[in-house]
This record gives C-alpha cells, structure tokens and sequence, in this order.
C-alpha cells in the first residue's frame, strides 16, 4: 500500500509521446509518485490508515511537472524514471504531512515517476532533455498493490489538497 499523487491525463500522455517506440515501460495507468510506501497493511488495519491521513493538514494545491530523468540502480534492477519540478517544497511538506500522520519520521523525498525497470530503447536519454506540462496537483490518493497476485493498482480513497 502507498499513498500516491497521479498526473492527469495529458500529462501522462506528453511523457508517453516522449518515449514513443520504447517498448518495456511500465504501464502507463500505474505512473504515479509515491508521497510514502506503507508496505503491507492488513484489511483490518486499513480503517487506521484512512483516520490517520484524515488527519493530514491541507495546505493547498501543488503545481508539478515532469521534467529531466535518472536512475536508481544498474543491470537488471535499474529503474529508470523522470523528474519533478516546480513546487517540490509543496509535495515534500505533503510527505512529510502523511508520514508524521502515519506515525513515522519522514525520510528526505526523492521525487520521481517510475517509467521502466530496464534501459530500454534510450529511454534514460530520452529523458535528459525533457519537460513536461504543468498540472496542478489537487489530491493525495491512498492505494493498495495487487502486483503479487498479477493484479495493478486499487485506488481506495482520495483526500483533497484544499479545504
């Protein structure tokens, strides 16, 4: 389980015009970036959860783009992934927000949107120069993971930015 934000549409599909001919991206439905992993969370344990990100102060709305790439890792295990600009300082206070709501002391943000787990086709040079359309980030999106079981991603409950 994670706690995500989602671009929208039209950010999703300028990046996967961007990386057009590239063929082992993940999916384009599961890009998202992680505000924090919770790991496994028992069925029973998930009303705790929504109660403590009820609690999460709502500062506002967050303007984003994806911009630029990297990767974590070599080999096998490379990730490679695009950037985030604009309003870091925003999505970090976020971050920081769910952790301190969940019980657990934040971690430095790396944020980034996954968009393959293999170099594949220049994927990694095709994000050196690229930069994405503004959006404007106005939910936190708490989701459960079925990739164990060959499943994708479950969308459970959304909390607005604002009021």
């Amino acid at each position: 389980m994670f706690v995500a934000v989602f671009p929208p549409e039209a950010v999703v599909l300028d990046l996967r015009r961007r990386l057009a001919g590239a063929k082992r991206l993940t999916a384009v439905e599961r890009w998202h970036v992680t505000v924090w992993f919770l790991g496994e969370v028992p069925p029973d344990g998930l009303v705790e959860v929504e109660r403590a990100l009820d609690a999460v102060p709502r500062r506002g709305k967050v303007s984003l783009h994806l911009a630029g790439g990297g990767q974590f890792r070599n080999g096998r295990s490379t990730v490679l992934w695009t950037g985030l600009r604009g309003d870091l300082d925003a999505l970090a206070e976020l971050h920081d927000a769910v952790a301190v709501a969940l019980g657990a002391a934040p971690v430095p943000l790396i944020p980034h949107l996954t968009v393959a787990y293999a170099d594949s086709d220049g994927v990694r040079e095709a994000l050196d120069d690229y930069v994405g359309p503004e959006w404007t980030v106005d939910e936190f999106v708490l989701v459960r993971s079925h990739h164990a079981t060959g499943g994708g991603y479950e969308r459970l409950r959304s909390w607005p930015l604002s009021g």
